[in-house]
């Protein structure tokens, strides 16, 4: 398992570590942690969804078979004890744990790990998850409607499962994602499984009122001895930053995920300085532009705009200097990121150029579709709107819920569109969102077609040898970055404020909000009984 090599100065934790380590975790309590990024949850059936939003439940309710390892920096097994690869690297045997309960019960075998793989792969559905789970050997044709099963999964015993593999690289960097948690069949079938979830996590569904909350229950039978320590978790949908921040210093929610805005104030403050923890997720954010509309066709119209705004004016007086400058799509945790690359320069004069070149000396107007996130949707757009107008091109905003952005640009129902995507840890299956072949369902959201890319990612999959592999995946980044698909504006800094009675929080950059809650405890200080 490789270990990401991180910069030294991209991740830093407050107060969430060393101090819980001396102390014993105590049992019970209710935890209230929020949904920041929507009014609503798109889904609790994991396969349908890849918002951030619905993970937060999800980690509680469900298991994959990897997960990722905050502490260490790595990726490691979850539902399975071992796993042995084969001299090629493409078959790769799991002995799956034997003390695994789905909440109605039933033990989990390797048919739950080939059925839920197989249900991702109905390409009727484009079920997000496709793009991991088209990893393994005769996927595709299931997805194309050519076959039932997957080829490449074999079931050699109630617990041991052979997976095959179509290119040389880690599988966990696929199968720790939560659109591809492992789900009961019989559940599933009976229809309505969004309504009334059933997993393998370590807290059990309870209720969820639209609008306001979801209520989870401590799963007894979770298969991590005396774990979970609490009783309950209450996920409380709290999109307005101005709210959790009221919520949070009056006590009544117990973490909160933090704006710019909310970041300078409580690093400014004495005590609420004590209950911070940040980390440099691995997410790039970004305005995808729809080549289907005329000028953004043209590479030099795509270059313009990335030198037409002043990105790093945007993310000190906006962001309030909570995130990295994006320079290409892969984030700086990368192997891959090439560190002597620079980042578009705001220059109006070369973009001016470059418009008239493309045949736009005039410019031109498009749509620019975002939600109101304060970090990445409407604000920043505000921001960048005059900046594009003074080398003539005209924006018109247009807004729409955070829930249905993924569905937008599933269906490439844009010219424009602001979005945050994962980046990490696997640099080439992220790449793989800009490969000709990986459709516009999956996440190829702006039909990205570059020969010269194509065959970097091709030979990227079918070698050993890792710096090789890293080369190869820097080469296609910078590729990217030539091509310009996106105006590159930041890496994320992820802030989640916590109060002083929460232990075991995990800084994790997959995604921050996304805890594994089975270690989170709650002390005697807590005014949630």
């Amino acid at each position: 398992m490789r270990t990401l090599a991180w910069l030294a100065a991209a991740l830093a934790i407050w107060g969430a570590g060393a101090a819980d380590a001396q102390q014993t975790p105590r049992k019970g309590g209710t935890i209230r942690m929020t949904a920041p990024y929507a009014a609503s949850f798109g889904s609790l059936d994991p396969h349908t969804t890849p918002r951030a939003q619905d993970e937060i439940v999800g980690k509680a309710l469900n298991r994959t078979l990897y997960n990722w390892d905050s502490v260490n920096n790595k990726l490691v097994l979850e539902l399975a004890t071992s796993v042995t690869a084969s001299p090629d690297g493409l078959v790769h045997t799991y002995k799956l744990r034997d003390d695994v309960y789905f909440h109605n019960g039933r033990k989990m075998t390797a048919d739950d790990l080939i059925w839920s793989w197989t249900r991702i792969m109905d390409g009727s559905k484009g079920y997000p998850g496709a793009r991991y789970v088209r990893l393994i050997k005769g996927a595709i044709a299931v997805e194309k409607g050519e076959a039932k099963e997957i080829a490449g999964l074999k079931k050699i015993d109630d617990f041991t499962l052979e997976m095959t593999i179509t290119d040389i690289t880690d599988p966990s960097f696929s199968f720790f994602d939560g659109t591809t948690a492992i789900l009961p069949k019989e559940e599933v079938e009976k229809g309505n499984f969004a309504s009334n979830p059933v997993g393998l996590g370590p807290f059990k569904f309870k209720e969820h009122i639209p609008g306001s909350r979801v209520v989870l229950e401590r799963f007894d039978k979770f298969y991590k001895p005396g774990k979970p320590y609490m009783d309950r978790i209450i996920v409380v949908l709290m999109a307005e930053a101005a709210a959790r921040d009221v919520a949070f210093r009056n006590k009544e929610i117990d973490t909160s995920i933090l704006g710019p805005a909310q970041y300078v104030a409580y690093r400014a403050d004495p005590a609420l300085s004590k209950g911070i923890l940040e980390v440099a997720e691995m997410f790039t954010r970004s305005m995808r532009m729809n080549p289907s509309f005329k000028p953004f066709a043209d590479k030099r119209v795509r270059q313009a705009i990335n030198h037409a705004i002043d990105t790093d004016l945007i993310v000190k007086r906006l962001v309030k200097d909570k995130a990295y400058r994006a320079v290409s799509w892969l984030p700086l945790s990368s192997p891959s990121f090439d560190k002597a690359m620079k980042p578009y320069a705001f220059d109006p004069e070369k973009a001016k150029k470059l418009l008239a070149e493309a045949g736009y000396p005039s410019g031109f107007e498009f749509e620019w579709t975002t939600s109101q996130n304060e970090s990445w949707g409407l604000p920043i757009v505000e921001a960048v709107i005059p900046m594009l107008d003074k080398v003539g091109i005209k924006v018109k905003p247009k807004l729409i819920e955070v829930t249905v952005l993924t569905d937008t640009l599933a269906k490439g129902d844009f010219q424009a569109i602001i979005s945050s995507s994962l980046t990490g840890p696997d640099s080439l299956a992220q790449l793989k969102c800009f490969y000709s072949k990986t459709p516009r369902t999956a996440c190829n959201y702006v039909s990205f077609n570059n020969p010269a890319f194509d065959k970097l990612i091709d030979e990227a999959g079918q070698t050993t040898d890792t710096a090789k592999r890293n080369d190869l995946l820097r080469q296609a980044n910078n590729i990217l970055y030539d091509e310009a698909p996106v105006w590159f504006f930041n890496y994320n800094k992820a802030v989640l404020a916590y109060q002083p009675w929460v232990h075991g929080l995990q800084a994790n950059p997959t995604e921050i909000t996304h805890q594994y809650v089975e270690d989170i405890w709650i002390d005697d200080k807590s005014p949630a009984k």
